[in-house]
């Protein structure tokens, strides 16, 4: 069995099912806002007045009218513009709706940068939740064009259900930096309407928080990459860990482990490319294998290890993601769930991706020795220390109704 953090147990009889991209994630997710009969809760990073957007306003508005108590929270940054128009349509409904620190632009630039609410979570009924790095626009669709973001979540049923909607909850109200005190007791507290599992995996829900909890999910990866015993693929779309992650996977090449690496190669943002480019010389020389994903963006942050273990969430392995975000990320024991995202993976690599050759790689100079470290260990600390500034010590802001507002 491998190890895995105190007081973090892994709640049997789940079922989860992989949902790759918008076109399989939308569908189920709206229809069980549809189907809400009591609760949903959900946060995401973005959300867009687009198409999608607007379809998942519909819905929530629906539910809440039919008597459905409704709590969103959605990100200052990843959501800056949606208009009064947008909102004031949730909040008469009486839908909860929350920004994390809302920020006014400066000369037209968001300076809410750092700390940013990541996570994409939606629970409904305390009975089905929705987990992963897909945010609720068309850019998860891949009729958007060429920019579409190739991603993937999961729709989880079962006792880890219990785990996620405590800590959504409670997030929910906790304000300040979203360092809440996720302490799970052995048994969670039962939701409303909550249902016993019926599936057969083991489940692990990890957050990453400013309090507590701000290495767990590091922590879950390199206690699962140490302890592989034949294979590691991670697919992840901002690749730039510390140097504790970065030794354990050489490691694990080293020790026979077939170790495989999908970052970009169409990136959406360049110079997270050029920063995980860094990395290449050092993993392939140790036999870790490096694809770029080329056909569109890859947004996923997802990985499976040996025949029974994979992690999908919100969590890249960045500095952002590691360091400052609130990310959230389900980790499974489940031979079937391993390989239906073993078959997705593979199938990118056949068809979209290309292999990083060693060949291709630029050849060490006394000036790459040099320079290189220096921006390796700058990059990784820069998040860090522009945390520490007072001016993003982030905030919780309620949105007011019409009513509410009203002299």
């Amino acid at each position: 069995m491998r190890a895995t953090i105190a007081n973090h147990p892994w709640r049997p009889g789940n079922r989860a099912e992989l949902l790759e991209n918008g076109e399989a994630f939308f569908p189920r997710a709206f229809e069980a806002i549809s189907r809400a009969r009591r609760e949903i809760l959900l946060e995401t990073f973005i959300l867009f007045e687009d198409e999608v957007g607007t379809e998942l306003r519909r819905r929530i508005i629906e539910a809440a009218r039919r008597g459905v108590k409704v709590e969103m929270t959605v990100d200052g940054y990843g959501s800056h513009d949606l208009s009064e128009d947008f909102l004031s349509g949730l909040t008469a409904a009486g839908v909860e709706f929350r920004i994390f620190d809302p920020r006014r632009t400066l000369f037209g630039l968001r300076v809410n940068v750092f700390r940013r609410m990541h996570r994409k979570l939606l629970v409904v009924d305390g009975e089905r939740a929705f987990v992963g790095g897909i945010n609720y626009g068309c850019d998860h669709l891949e009729t958007s064009g060429p920019a579409s973001k190739q991603d993937y979540a999961l729709e989880v049923e079962g006792p880890v259900v219990a785990d996620i909607r405590e800590f959504v909850a409670a997030a929910m109200h906790a304000g300040g930096d979203g360092g809440t005190w996720f302490h799970r007791s052995a048994s969670p507290s039962p939701a409303p309407g909550g249902a016993p599992g019926s599936g057969e995996a083991r489940a692990l829900f990890l957050v990453r928080d400013n309090g507590r909890n701000s290495t767990a999910i590091e922590r879950e990866y390199r206690a699962a990459i140490r302890a592989a015993q034949h294979e590691i693929v991670i697919a992840n779309a901002y690749f730039f860990p510390g140097y504790g992650f970065m030794r354990e996977l050489r490691d694990a090449a080293r020790r026979g482990v077939r170790v495989s690496l999908i970052t970009q190669g169409e990136p959406d943002m360049p110079f997270a490319q050029l920063a995980a480019r860094m990395l290449y010389p050092d993993l392939v020389a140790a036999g870790v294998v490096v694809y770029e994903y080329c056909r569109r963006p890859f947004h996923g942050k997802v990985a499976l290890i040996d025949d029974d273990w994979a992690t999908v969430g919100s969590s890249n392995l960045d500095p952002l993601s590691l360091s400052l975000n609130l990310e959230a990320n389900v980790f499974l024991r489940d031979h079937a769930m391993n390989q239906r995202l073993r078959r997705s993976l593979d199938a990118l690599r056949r068809s979209d991706c290309r292999r990083i050759e060693a060949r291709a790689l630029p050849r060490r100079s006394p000036w790459r020795t040099l320079i290189a470290p220096l921006f390796y260990h700058a990059q990784r600390r820069f998040p860090a220390w522009a945390g520490l500034l007072p001016a993003h010590t982030p905030k919780v802001v309620r949105v007011a109704s019409d009513a509410e507002r009203a002299p």
